[in-house]
């Protein structure tokens, strides 16, 4: 049962894996822009002629990589989210994205700090725009995860499919939720059954959209399913997954800019009423626990459960 595996951070999950992984394959090779962990030093240790740390420099990171890639290498990109995905964007767009049509390319980048999950560190470190920007890139793979488990399959997941992919990893440690083997395979994963409203989520509005389903089910008698949405890709066909006419998504991101509720709405081709429910899209600098910046910015439980509420109503008015 989900509840009796101890959570850990999804990079550990994930880099353990790598670690695992590097000892039997000598195709595997990890950059760090200057960003460690213990396993980092453990790779660094036991394989130095396959890990580079190329120091605060995320665009030549990709630079590096992709030559490595080129050369045969499975290469896996290791920095702080807001920094992988937006300081070198131009390198990902032609290194990666583009190259990638004519070359076979194995490059994954992972970035730790999606969302609030660095919440003491304000909006310079803090990341809601991830998911907008690589998801603007065509030949792209994304992937969410919402948990240490999930995080762990997206290497298996990585190394055996070819292609430049994001992976964005919470930095915080997060409950371990139901674990299936075909997850990043389809795409999603169902972990609530309802029938008057669908919830499609991800990362870390995942664990936020299980806790507003128990109360829209409790105090408001509204049966709620929630999918959990862990690639974000062309390839995913969520439209005959999603069971309710209205929808409704929750993303640790800024709303209306083109993340999961446009994902979702593109793959859903308008047959149903969409409410697309994010961070309002502007900068705080105030500091706070992470439910308390959730709920400013209306992605806490109590702004969910209210707009949600308000949505519902006016749709059956």
């Amino acid at each position: 049962m989900s509840g009796k595996v101890k959570p850990i951070a999804m990079r550990d999950a994930f880099l353990r894996r790598l670690y695992d992984a590097m000892s039997g394959d000598d195709s595997i090779f990890l950059l760090s822009a200057d960003f460690g962990s213990p396993v980092i030093d453990l790779i660094r240790t036991d394989f130095p002629d396959r890990f580079i740390n190329v120091g605060v420099a995320e665009q030549n990171l990709v630079n590096v990589a992709t030559g490595l890639s080129l050369e045969g290498y499975k290469v896996f990109c290791y920095a702080i989210a807001p920094f992988i995905t937006m300081r070198c964007f131009e390198q990902i767009r032609v290194n990666l994205a583009l190259l990638s049509e004519v070359r076979e390319l194995n490059v994954n980048l992972v970035g730790v700090g999606a969302g609030y999950s660095y919440v003491v560190s304000g909006p310079t470190h803090q990341c809601y725009e991830d998911l907008s920007i690589m998801r603007s890139l065509p030949n792209l793979s994304i992937l969410s995860p919402s948990d240490h488990r999930l995080a762990a399959d997206c290497f298996d997941f990585a190394v055996s499919n070819k292609g430049p992919k994001y992976i964005r990893f919470d930095a915080q440690i997060l409950p371990s939720l139901d674990s299936r083997n075909d997850s990043l395979s389809q795409g999603w994963r169902r972990l609530r059954t309802g029938t008057h409203a669908s919830l499609l989520t991800t990362g870390f509005a995942t664990h936020t959209g299980l806790v507003v389903a128990d109360r829209l089910a409790s105090e408001h008698n509204i049966s709620c399913e929630v999918i959990d949405v862990c690639r974000l890709d062309a390839d995913i066909h969520l439209a005959n997954v999603v069971s309710a006419t209205e929808v409704v998504t929750l993303e640790e991101a800024f709303e209306g800019r083109g993340g999961l509720d446009a994902f979702v709405r593109s793959q859903l081709g308008g047959s149903r009423s969409v409410l697309g429910i994010g961070v309002r899209p502007r900068y705080e600098f105030e500091l706070g626990t992470r439910e308390e910046l959730h709920e400013k910015v209306g992605i806490g439980p109590e702004s969910v459960v209210q707009r949600i509420l308000n949505w519902t109503n006016r749709m059956s008015a």
